[in-house]
């Protein structure tokens, strides 16, 4: 064999062995959420499926929110590639375009199941994918939570004359809109900032998430009172941003498994969160007053925010295609869940006029 023969059959070994190389492809994963909040474990159980699924393809490894970047900057890097990929509750991007709002969830609309349908069967997950991809993402969906708490307190709440003059800590712009109107008044902060904020008197109620999240968070130390139920957010999405040119570097294979371990932790949040929430109650019921709004002021709640969805609506393009996606999967969907009462999976809401969100959305 010549040197030259030779020289051939190296350089075929190398290219062969960078080329496996290559092939496995190394993920740095990120959350929005630190370790002593449980909605952590929604991230840690997706990355423990998707390593199982992706075999040697792929290696996710995962760092708790402020690991590598701080929680608020997580988009950021996720967009940029400094991270290939994050977890986050879409909510927080609202700034960036007001459809996040809807994409994480809504005041007194959907609840965790109306979201499952939604995005796997009447069309959700590509508005999501719509939204992200205009910032260089694609999004799995992967969490999925019923109603949160509500209002923990020093002082009942349960009627909207409770509200008045109510400094509170929520989340999200429709929400923000809705409080204002019921003459509260939102105060916006992060969520590991909440606990401080109640004890020191500078709010005076706060909401975080669901009943588990809230006790881990310790808001059971700095209040006596809980209002139920959590009108402002009647369900929550969560999943993971991944960087758009990461995705496409990968094969077809390995992007499938990403999506079936998306799709089985979904479905593993829903049960896990009503478990521990139910968990989390029994410990609430004992550690400080429970009450719940009457009817008429769900009502009123239920009105006003569904004016605020048609301002939001008729205010951002995306917002308003996001929204009507929403309705008229509820409109579909009432004639069978109507039918089929009381088994079938919740209410269909009285909702936003769709009349109205539709016209919004045909003039932008």
């Amino acid at each position: 064999m010549t040197k030259l023969t030779l020289a051939g059959v190296a350089l075929a070994a190398s290219t062969a062995l960078t080329g496996a190389a290559q092939a496995q492809d190394s993920w740095q994963m990120t959350t929005t959420w630190p370790s002593s909040l449980e909605l952590i474990e929604f991230d840690r159980h997706f990355v423990d499926l998707a390593n199982k699924l992706t075999g040697d393809a792929l290696t996710i490894e995962f760092f708790e929110g402020g690991a590598l970047v701080p929680s608020g900057e997580v988009f950021g890097a996720v967009q940029s590639g400094t991270v290939q990929a994050g977890a986050d509750w879409p909510g927080y991007w609202a700034g960036r375009d007001a459809a996040f709002s809807p994409l994480a969830t809504t005041p007194a609309l959907f609840n965790a199941v109306d979201y499952v349908n939604w995005i796997n069967q009447w069309g959700g997950d590509e508005l999501y994918d719509e939204v992200y991809g205009r910032f260089g993402m694609v999004y799995l969906p992967y969490g999925v939570t019923n109603n949160e708490s509500g209002f923990h307190t020093s002082e009942p709440l349960s009627t909207m004359e409770d509200l008045q003059g109510m400094r509170l800590r929520v989340s999200g712009l429709e929400q923000g809109r809705i409080l204002e109107q019921l003459g509260g008044s939102q105060v916006s902060m992060a969520g590991g900032e909440v606990y401080q904020a109640l004890e020191r008197g500078v709010i005076d109620g706060g909401e975080f998430s669901t009943p588990n999240v809230d006790w881990s968070a310790g808001f059971q130390q700095v209040t006596s009172h809980w209002a139920t139920p959590g009108w402002h957010q009647s369900a929550s999405v969560f999943g993971v941003m991944i960087n758009k040119q990461a995705w496409d570097a990968l094969d077809d294979e390995t992007r499938e498994a990403l999506e079936v371990a998306a799709d089985a932790t979904m479905l593993w949040s829903l049960a896990f969160t009503e478990k521990r929430a139910t968990e989390a109650y029994e410990k609430w019921d004992e550690a400080v007053e429970i009450t719940r709004y009457d009817d008429n002021a769900l009502e009123e709640i239920q009105q006003v925010a569904n004016q605020v969805i048609i301002d939001v609506s008729c205010e951002n393009p995306t917002s308003a295609e996001v929204y009507l996606s929403m309705l008229e999967y509820l409109e579909n969907y009432a004639q069978w869940r109507e039918a089929s009462a009381p088994y079938n999976l919740g209410r269909t809401p009285n909702g936003p006029a769709i009349d109205e969100v539709r016209a919004c959305a045909e003039e932008q």
